[in-house]
């Protein structure tokens, strides 16, 4: 006969164990990633790419499900107010994690309190890039030519305060270029007014530019990547032609709301990990212009420290420039 003192222990003992069981047996219903552009981006793309490999590697459903808006603004607010249970996660980039909140005094979110970085994806460096008429071969070549006319170069973008904008603005302050800002609606839409000689530069990612730069439509000058780019190896960096430490990029990755428990950070973080090591991942991320994440930039702890450094650089870059959102 069991007493009432040893069924009010097994009770308590019950009640112990069961957020026990539920946490090792994470994740035990389908994921939901948010990818907070239209479908079609690179964000869309990788968030694609990984689906099927994290499914593999979790062993549950994921979804993909797209919430444009407001740069990015509108679906990085839905992961940071949704429940820290790693079932709701958000393919973060510059836009949302690094650009808005440098430029816009007030968002939804706090991109440096809201979430919990789990691992870099790829990045897709950004590059220099001139008319293939044009006599430039060289940064040095573009910064002389921009400074014999001040302003009369213009660098297309993919628009106000996007990554390529900072990126651009950087490398004027770095180099001493004087090139006027050309803003468009997303880097493609730039490409036809480029091909069509209306605007002479381009300041655009590299996977935008590797397809012009192969069908003899542009000429990349110089990439912003710490290395020379396994797609274009002939193309020189940015750093080999004076430009001390200039690195600039687009990147994507995994990110959590901020509460979500370190034994479910873990288990994504393994899973990241071993996705972007992969072979197959890894050239399909060359293919697209961009490099597969590695060493620290995998971890949860890299990527934070990254995007710390990242929205630092620019906050520095949109103050020194006079950024502001139209």
């Amino acid at each position: 006969m069991i007493s009432r003192r040893m069924a009010i222990a097994a009770a308590a003992g019950a009640s112990l164990a069961g957020p026990a069981r539920a946490q090792t047996a994470w994740p035990d219903r389908p994921l939901r990633v948010i990818v907070p552009f239209a479908a079609g981006g690179n964000a869309d793309t990788i968030a694609r790419i990984l689906q099927p490999r994290l499914q593999d590697r979790l062993g549950q459903p994921v979804v993909v499900e797209n919430r444009p808006g407001a740069g990015g603004s509108l679906g990085a607010e839905t992961v940071a107010r949704s429940r820290p249970d790693g079932y709701t996660l958000l393919i973060g980039s510059n836009g949302p994690l690094s650009v808005n909140p440098a430029v816009q005094a007030r968002l939804p979110y706090d991109a440096e309190r809201d979430f919990a970085p789990v691992a870099m994806a790829m990045q897709v460096p950004h590059c220099l890039m001139v008319q293939s008429a044009a006599p430039w071969r060289s940064v040095a070549d573009v910064v002389a030519a921009s400074r014999a006319r001040p302003d009369a170069l213009g660098a297309g973008t993919a628009g106000v305060a996007s990554a390529t904008h900072l990126s651009l603005e950087a490398f004027k302050a770095a180099s001493g270029a004087q090139i006027l800002h050309v803003p468009y609606r997303g880097g493609g839409a730039a490409v036809p007014d480029f091909v069509a000689g209306n605007v002479p530069l381009l300041f655009t990612e590299f996977s935008t530019a590797l397809p012009l730069h192969r069908d003899g439509k542009g000429r990349i000058v110089a990439v912003a990547s710490a290395a020379r780019l396994a797609a274009l190896r002939e193309v020189p960096t940015m750093i080999e032609q004076g430009i001390a430490g200039f690195t600039a990029a687009s990147y994507v990755g995994l990110v959590a709301p901020a509460g979500t428990p370190a034994e479910v950070l873990q288990k994504l973080g393994a899973a990241m990990a071993a996705i972007v090591a992969d072979p197959d991942f890894r050239a399909r991320m060359e293919a697209m212009g961009g490099e597969a994440a590695a060493g620290p930039l995998a971890t949860p702890e890299g990527f934070a420290a990254f995007i710390r450094e990242d929205l630092a650089r620019s906050r520095s870059v949109v103050r020194t420039a006079g950024i502001t959102m139209q």
